[in-house]
């Protein structure tokens, strides 16, 4: 059977994909909250799915596919509005510490995920399956809550307009704590993703050279 619980939770990962990337640029703090809820959403789905398929025994080519397609269509979906919105004109939304979201930054989180899915495909010809790692799952985790953190900023910045929340030592306290944890999960998150890809190439250097003995064990995700 094809359409499994898990398989219908990784499409509407995908169908949730582009309504997470337009509702941050519709003007006001609602649709970003909106973002969030849906990503957050999205983010534990993504952690159940594979789960529920392995527990149920459903595990399909289908889902094989569309998991990992999933994945990557939600970064992607996150980053557009959250690489754009730090832009804005007015520096309303900038990032604690980094300003914006630069493109460097951008290209190294989605290069890390092609580059992967790519060095797991000519592995898998040649016999070799390479597992999720804990410095992956890890990358996968601090990169989702930078993401949530950041899209709740957004939201945060149009509350404070809105209501007039300019002082006090609440909104003051609020400020520096969610900026805080925004620049530091942004910055664990360009760390994290460059050591993975390091690590991976490393342990599985071989396979540059044609090995062909099997490593590991199979694992959706990172």
């Amino acid at each position: 059977m094809i359409w499994t619980l898990p398989n219908i939770l990784t499409v509407a990962r995908i169908a949730l994909a582009p309504v997470i990337a337009l509702l941050p640029f519709i003007r006001g703090y609602t649709p970003k909250l909106i973002a969030f809820v849906v990503f957050l959403a999205a983010a534990i789905s993504d952690i159940y799915d594979g789960r529920l398929a392995r527990e149920r025994g459903e595990i399909t080519d289908l889902g094989k596919l569309l998991d990992p397609l999933a994945d990557k269509l939600l970064l992607v979906a996150t980053l557009i509005p959250i690489y754009w919105i730090s832009r804005y004109p007015m520096r309303q939304y900038e990032i604690p510490w980094w300003g914006n979201l630069p493109l460097w930054v951008a290209l190294l989180l989605v290069g890390r995920e092609v580059v992967m899915t790519v060095f797991r495909q000519v592995a898998k010809r040649r016999g070799v399956v390479i597992a999720a790692a804990k410095a992956g799952k890890i990358k996968t985790i601090v990169q989702d809550v930078f993401i949530g953190a950041t899209i709740l900023w957004f939201a945060w910045k149009d509350m404070r307009a809105a209501f007039g929340w300019q002082g006090g030592w609440l909104g003051s306290f609020w400020e520096q704590f969610h900026g805080t944890v925004v620049a530091i999960t942004l910055a664990g998150a360009v760390l994290l993703t460059a050591y993975s890809l390091v690590y991976y190439v490393y342990r599985y250097r071989r396979l540059f050279r044609g090995a062909s003995t099997a490593q590991g064990t199979s694992h959706d995700g990172a």
